[in-house]
């Protein structure tokens, strides 16, 4: 192996329990967050989405640029292409009046092309081969797309279909759940992956919609500032000690 790829296997992190509990907690955190700026805050859907987009364009170029795998700036770019996976399809919905069955199918369609670049360019498809810039840029457009498809799938369910929130998070999360044991069991890696990741977002959301929303409209009424503000601390202390568990590593191996 060269030297290129032993520095590129580490700028993506290694599936575990924390990183599947940072991935919800930030789709979670990419609902609630987008309607706090967007509502409470008062900044509105466009200034929002705009605002959030240069951030992630600043953190996506700190991350393609490190040589190695850094939490603090690789979960910065989860979070915050969660919040403007949101704000595209709450555009999508409340600005341009896309229906939800659209943009499900949009984002579905666009997410399948690039699975299907991705594979015919690279042949693989794992995320334990993000060893070069190409894929990595493949890696975070299909992160995007799972995030956007996520958010219109989820609000899909919940809204237009009259799951609710409290059914919409028992559905999604039981799909999560049976994936997971399908994998463990020796299912194929790749698409199992791929399968959880992107129903881990329609769960962030409809969980993020029963934290926040009113009691009635079939939310526990917590309010998108505290729902953000708790989960966002849980993901700093989760963050935090993997990029402590990442030092401590370099200093054994130097």
């Amino acid at each position: 192996m060269n030297a290129i790829k032993a520095d590129w296997l580490n700028k993506v992190p290694e599936v575990t329990l924390s990183f599947w509990v940072i991935k919800i907690l930030s789709t979670t955190v990419g609902e609630t967050g987008a309607d706090f700026l967007a509502v409470d805050a008062g900044f509105g859907a466009g200034w929002t989405s705009i605002g959030m987009a240069l951030l992630l364009a600043v953190a996506l170029f700190c991350q393609l640029r490190t040589k190695a795998y850094t939490p603090w700036i690789y979960w910065l770019s989860v979070v915050l292409v969660s919040i403007v996976g949101t704000q595209i399809t709450d555009i999508m919905t409340d600005m341009l009046d896309v229906s939800l069955y659209t943009s499900t199918v949009l984002f579905s369609v666009l997410l399948a092309i690039n699975f299907f670049v991705w594979y015919r360019v690279e042949r693989n498809l794992s995320i334990r081969e993000i060893v070069t810039p190409r894929r990595e840029w493949f890696y975070w457009t299909t992160v995007l797309c799972t995030f956007a498809l996520g958010t219109a799938a989820g609000d899909l369910a919940t809204e237009a279909l009259g799951l609710g929130f409290t059914l919409g998070v028992m559905i999604f999360g039981l799909l999560i759940a049976a994936t997971l044991i399908a994998w463990h069991l020796g299912a194929n890696v790749v698409p199992g992956f791929w399968i959880a990741y992107i129903l881990t977002r329609p769960f962030g959301a409809s969980l993020g919609d029963l934290l926040t929303q009113a009691k009635t409209y079939g939310g526990l009424g917590m309010g998108a500032a505290w729902t953000s503000a708790i989960f966002l601390s849980v993901i700093v202390l989760l963050v935090g000690a993997a990029q402590i568990n990442t030092g401590n590593r370099k200093t054994i191996t130097q």
